[in-house]
């Protein structure tokens, strides 16, 4: 067993259009940027960070999940931001999760936003 200590894990997702990809994560989800070039961008938020970088002509689909505290809220924030975009707005999942879906701009990637259901 290795003896270190997991800090984060930070997703790193090619973007074919760099700056509307950062603006999803800075005007939607309100990340805020650590550095931000116009080929490589790392936004955080909440000790969390995600990379976005320049896309290859062949990139494959990714999915990540951020769990938070409060899904119906941040819905009601930003469900007029996300028109346009492929979503699905709040459900229930039979594992005990509140979530909502939405395919990232310029992205082969869809990230899940999701509440543990109070009991």
């Amino acid at each position: 067993m290795n003896g270190y200590k997991a800090k984060y894990l930070s997703p790193m997702i090619p973007s074919f259009n760099l700056k509307e990809t950062v603006l999803f994560f800075k005007e939607v989800l309100g990340f805020s940027p650590e550095m931000d070039t116009e080929t490589y961008a790392i936004y955080q938020k909440d000790n969390l960070t995600i990379h976005i970088m320049r896309a290859g002509e062949d990139i494959g689909q990714m999915e990540f999940y951020l769990e938070i505290d409060d899904l119906d809220g941040l819905w009601i924030a930003i469900k007029d931001k996300v028109t346009g975009l492929k979503v699905r707005e709040p459900f229930d999942r039979e594992y005990g999760m509140r979530e909502v879906h939405i395919e990232v701009p310029q992205t082969k990637t869809l990230l899940f936003i999701g509440q543990v259901i109070k009991q």
